[in-house]
């Protein structure tokens, strides 16, 4: 075995054997369906947007976190951008993963995932349009995309209270030890590639919440709320950039920095009425 792809091995073994769902916090209870994610292993890339591209995807009480914003409250990597990219104050951030899980239900039902399947999702940043509203716990973020190689399980989770479409996702490792990935959806083409490499990061203690609303462009009425624990990350090598082309507003969005390489969390969540 490749001595690189060994390491990643050793990594995820280690993190079998240690149970971190101790460590999730505890999410509100009345929760109209469960969600649980074992064994993740996702590439993730942070991608600044054009908010005009999706802005009918936006619900009115919300509106999106910006990089101008960001830099203005001292945020490192926000004014460092803006350096490169003066133009760009009002655009929005936003991350894109693709995901395939060891585990992955909503009340106990897994997707028939095909050959290398993997489920991609485009998320952004969001904050209340006053200020004054309390969305709940866990950083709010607006599910601007996510999909799923399952038409039966993207059908389910609609039933469920989720927002989900189909797309043909993958991600697939090498003997090398290198990941990649791929998308294809009316619109849109994403290629991806990541060889992890360096320290890792996070680990049992890490641990977070997060609030995914759906677009207002959906029939979807109900919020998902996440807790997780476990989170660990790696840096990519420097590899050719992701490729992004056709006429899906992620086609103009610009990368806030490299990619990388996450796994090893212990993920629940629940479906809740909007607050």
């Amino acid at each position: 075995m490749n001595g690189r792809l060994l390491v990643i091995a050793l990594l995820s073994s280690s993190l079998l054997a240690t149970d971190v769902s101790s460590g999730v916090p505890t999410l509100p209870g009345g929760a109209r369906a469960e969600w649980l994610v074992e064994g993740p292993e996702e590439l993730v890339l942070y991608l600044a947007f054009d908010p005009a591209t999706v802005q009918r995807r936006l619900p009115s009480r919300l509106r999106f976190v910006t990089i101008g914003e960001l830099a203005s409250g001292g945020v490192a990597w926000a004014k460092e951008f803006l350096g490169q990219h003066p133009d760009k104050g009002p655009w929005g951030v936003s991350y894109l993963e693709f995901v395939r899980a060891r585990t992955f239900t909503i009340d106990g039902r897994a997707p028939a995932w095909p050959a290398q399947g993997a489920f991609a999702l485009w998320f952004a940043r969001v904050a209340p349009s006053d200020p004054s509203t309390d969305l709940g716990p866990g950083r709010p973020l607006l599910a601007l995309d996510f999909w799923l190689p399952d038409h039966a399980y993207v059908s389910y989770m609609s039933r469920k209270g989720y927002y989900a479409s189909y797309g043909a996702g993958r991600l697939t490792p090498s003997a090398r030890g290198r990941w990649s990935a791929a998308l294809a959806v009316d619109g849109l083409t994403i290629t991806a590639e990541c060889t992890p490499a360096g320290p890792v990061t996070g680990g049992p203690s890490s641990a977070g919440m997060q609030a995914i609303f759906p677009p207002a462009s959906s029939a979807v009425t109900h919020l998902v709320r996440i807790a997780f624990a476990g989170h660990r990350e790696q840096a990519c090598e420097a590899a050719p950039p992701w490729t992004f082309r056709g006429s899906h507003p992620l086609a103009s969005a610009v990368a806030l920095g490299a990619p990388t390489f996450q796994f090893g969390y212990h993920l629940r969540g629940g479906v809740y009425p909007h607050p």
